[in-house]
């Protein structure tokens, strides 16, 4: 039997009565504690919030408000709306609240979990910018409760449809820890290589086929400055992205998506180079650009000259491991300005031979690329088959939840 056929049978005739959450809970919200407050009264039991990373877990403290079953959900801020089903000794802050399901009612708390999954963030409230879901349109929201009249057939109905998503969610889980597992150990590997490619140490032991690409190889050391021109970006404001946008884009200190803030109809570079950002958390991640584009003030960018045998994606692997190391940290603001930069040591494989130099650089380079490749579809792949994974979920979710509303709560 197929899936879609169990659960048409499975829900078939099953009667539903429709309750506002008010009706069959109770509601309250959580409490105001500071940063300081998590701080003095550290201890083993979670403090939840508005956040949806790490579980909405902010810290832990030394008491808790809540033990039990419960739902909590968050009531301001983009993440409002989002739903999590809580169990033993913890604590909520003010920007959630907490659902408890009143005993009259033959309801379980997972099922009216992954129901609120669905539903809650309907009822959001997005006016003055600022999002909300308060207890008062909350208390409004509709509840599916099926056989009212039959509460052992309500609670076994409600169970095989939370073992139904439980699963799913195992599944979801399990895929994205070993996807996840699968990426750290390519991007390992990834690094491992470039490490030894890109080590001109002759004490170093390396896999056979490095040391042949590498036996021999005289090196000259010269500072980036002296192979290479830098220079800064320049301030573009969000209005001026707006005003001039075009296809051509702007990178600034971001990492996030190449480090494209923008695209503007104008561009100040054509041709390869590599940037570099030069201040905040970010300083010191290097980037391998080509094409007609744009930088900000806050990055660098290193243009070769000519009259040395370098290769610009040679440069950009070496970069990728010596950048960050020149990076200063001090008044808690990292920052990796030109004259750091200038002073970076570059290996020059064969200085007097620029035919080896350059065939050196570039079998380096395929063999990183590749690596590189390799490590970046795995890196696609893997939110790509988790959202696959997401919409199955939510398939079979939304087909398990949908009975039929009178019209008094359809939307």
């Amino acid at each position: 039997m197929s899936e879609l056929s169990y659960l048409e049978k499975f829900l078939d005739g099953v009667e539903v009565e429709w309750l506002p959450l008010g009706e069959v809970s109770a509601l309250r919200r959580g409490r105001v504690m500071s940063k300081g407050y998590l701080t003095e009264n550290f201890g083993p039991y979670p403090v939840y919030s508005s956040q949806t990373a790490n579980n909405g877990k902010i810290g832990s403290i030394n008491t808790f408000d809540f033990d039990g079953e419960y739902i909590s959900w968050t009531t301001d801020g983009a993440n409002a709306g989002t739903v999590f089903y809580r169990t033993g000794k913890f604590s909520i802050t003010n920007v959630c609240g907490l659902i408890t399901l009143k005993s009259k009612y033959s309801l379980i708390y997972k099922f009216l979990f992954y129901w609120l999954t669905i539903e809650a963030k309907k009822h959001v409230y997005s006016g003055m910018g600022n999002p909300k879901l308060m207890s008062h349109q909350v208390e409004n929201i509709p509840v599916p409760i099926p056989c009212p009249d039959n509460p052992e057939k309500s609670l076994a109905i409600q169970s095989e449809i939370v073992r139904i998503l439980d699963t799913f969610s195992a599944l979801t889980a399990e895929l994205t820890a070993e996807l996840t597992a699968e990426l750290n150990m390519r991007k390992k590997q990834y690094n491992y290589y470039r490490d030894q490619l890109l080590s001109f140490d002759d004490e170093q032991e390396k896999p056979i086929y490095l040391e042949k690409l590498l036996d021999g190889v005289e090196v000259e050391w010269l500072p980036l400055g002296e192979v290479s021109a830098l220079r800064r970006g320049r301030v573009m404001s969000k209005g001026y992205l707006t005003e001039n946008f075009g296809p051509y884009p702007v990178y600034s200190s971001q990492t996030a998506n190449n480090g494209k803030i923008g695209s503007i109809n104008t561009f100040d570079f054509d041709g390869e180079y590599i940037s570099w950002t030069t201040d905040g958390a970010n300083a010191g991640t290097v980037f391998y650009r080509t094409g007609k584009f744009s930088i900000t003030n806050v990055c660098g960018l290193i243009t070769l000259k000519n009259k040395y045998p370098l290769i610009y994606k040679f440069l950009f692997y070496w970069l990728t491991i010596e950048a960050k190391k020149h990076v200063y940290s001090g008044m808690g603001n990292p920052k990796l300005m030109s004259h750091q930069v200038e002073n970076i040591p570059v290996p020059v494989p064969c200085p007097d031979n620029p035919e080896k130099s350059l065939a050196i650089q570039s079998e380096i380079v395929r063999i990183l690329d590749k690596f590189d490749t390799l490590t970046n579809s795995i890196t696609e792949g893997l939110p790509r088959e988790i959202e696959l994974r997401q919409k199955q979920y939510e398939y079979y979710r939304d087909l398990l939840f949908s009975f039929p509303k009178p019209e008094t709560v359809s939307n």
